[in-house]
């Protein structure tokens, strides 16, 4: 059975896309713990993100790279962290969560619940620095 993830890179379930390519897909997190918290996937599906191909793994962390860029650009933060957990979706993906204080990429926090309209504007935002 297809993850969510992959639905939303067949265009199955809709999403805030940020940036993509052939091998990857960075979009907003509708339960974000900032605004500006983004989720970076590889295309094709696998679990675990140790399982990747080196050559995966090393462009997905590129290609994360860039999108961090454009967030700090976009978001007010002093720096844009990322962390690996694994556990929710059965799908490799990294968050970029904008950081003022490490409490700021604390995964127990209560998550923000912004409208469609708030999630559409600050992917806008973010993509004008790509």
């Amino acid at each position: 059975m297809a993850s969510i993830f992959t639905k939303i890179v067949n265009g199955e379930i809709p999403s805030h896309k940020i940036a993509e390519n052939d091998k990857f897909l960075a979009f907003l997190d509708v339960f974000p713990l900032r605004e500006g918290h983004t989720l970076v996937i590889p295309k094709q599906e696998v679990d675990y993100i140790f399982d990747l191909d080196d050559d995966l793994l090393a462009d997905l962390m590129v290609f994360s790279k860039k999108v961090a860029k454009a967030i700090k650009l976009a978001i007010p933060c002093k720096r844009i962290g990322i962390a690996i957990v694994g556990l929710e979706v059965p799908h490799a993906h990294q968050h970029l969560v904008p950081l003022d204080s490490i409490d700021d990429i604390n995964f127990t926090r209560p998550k923000l619940k912004p409208t469609q309209e708030e999630l559409k504007a600050t992917a806008e935002k973010i993509k004008t620095f790509l």
